[in-house]
């Protein structure tokens, strides 16, 4: 499964290829209760058709309709809808929120290639079209945050598609690699037990294989992979946990209960790992919702992952100002 901004994107591209014109357009800042967060991506084709969303479906039946009528801005402009309590109710736009939304015409297929690429790559890509002229520039950067204006420029940002390894193929792992394909993560599945391997037929998960912790450390963890062992074998959990909380990746978790928890950071205490390191292991792993079935604690786990997930995407990922890289 690809990520939604590289479906969107693909079928853009297509559309583009095919002789068909279509506008880009990306959620600069949403205020109040607007439905989809900064960064959020929609391409309307010259006739309405549509991919991605930057509201709950009023803001882009209202896109589409001026597509079909040729009413679409002809350059880069700043449009903003829900400025007043009528035109929210209009839009769909729940408590009064609002939200700007940069729209862009796009001239070629070939534009939206080095996007692809990035995200097939894993790389975060900064795109900066300039208002003035529509001049594109695309650059490989460091996190930097939201969407934004600067100038004449308008910032936006593609980066690696949302990941899960999961450490264990049992029926959780099973499970729990289902679920989170729906929700846009590109799920990688590790276990050494040959019988494990043998039984696993979750379509869409990639099987890696290895040992936990050498696979942890051959994915190279990075802010936007969560790393979730459900084992139960200290001798495989612990392993991959040793690498993974060491790594950049925005969520660890371990499956066991309070005192089990307790037990397994004692023993973490016995490696190269900080306190600081270690207090980063969620465990009891997922939020605290009563679940007991492997169905439920699936459901634990990722209302886990998605919280923090939404947090990240919300606030952007901050990075000191000296690390950050300039347009």
């Amino acid at each position: 499964m690809k990520s939604a901004d590289w479906e969107v994107l693909h079928r853009a591209q297509t559309w583009l290829a095919q002789g068909h014109s279509a506008h880009l357009f990306t959620v600069i800042q949403t205020w109040g209760s607007a439905p989809r967060l900064p960064g959020a991506i929609l391409v309307v084709r010259d006739d309405g058709h549509l991919i991605g969303s930057v509201s709950g479906g009023c803001i882009e039946d209202d896109l589409a309709d001026k597509a079909k009528h040729g009413q679409l801005p002809t350059a880069p402009t700043v449009l903003e809808y829900g400025v007043n309590q009528n035109e929210a109710q209009r839009f769909g736009i729940p408590c009064g929120g609002r939200l700007t939304v940069f729209a862009e015409p796009l001239s070629s297929a070939e534009q939206l290639t080095p996007l692809l690429h990035g995200i097939e790559q894993r790389t975060l890509i900064k795109r900066s079209v300039c208002l003035s002229s529509g001049q594109v520039k695309i650059t490989a950067v460091l996190p930097e945050g939201l969407p934004r204006i600067e100038g004449d420029w308008f910032h936006s940002y593609f980066g690696p598609q949302w990941r899960l390894l999961i450490i264990g193929a049992n029926q959780l792992g099973s499970v729990l690699a289902s679920m989170a394909q729906v929700l846009e993560f590109d799920v990688l599945i590790c276990d050494p037990r040959e019988d494990m391997q043998s039984e696993w037929h979750v379509e869409g998960a990639t099987w890696v294989y290895g040992m936990p912790d050498d696979v942890v450390l051959d994915i190279q963890p990075d802010a936007r992979t969560a790393i979730v062992a459900v084992t139960h074998d200290p001798k495989l959990d612990d392993m991959a946990l040793l690498e993974a909380l060491k790594s950049d990746a925005f969520y660890v978790g371990a499956l066991g209960a309070q005192k089990n928890q307790e037990k397994r950071r004692d023993r973490l205490r016995m490696f190269d790992l900080s306190e600081y390191e270690i207090a980063k292991l969620n465990g009891p792993v997922g939020l605290n919702i009563g679940s007991r079935t492997p169905a439920e604690i699936a459901v634990a786990i990722l209302a886990e992952l998605i919280q923090i997930r939404a947090q990240q995407q919300k606030n952007g990922i901050a990075m000191p100002e000296a690390l950050r890289c300039s347009a």
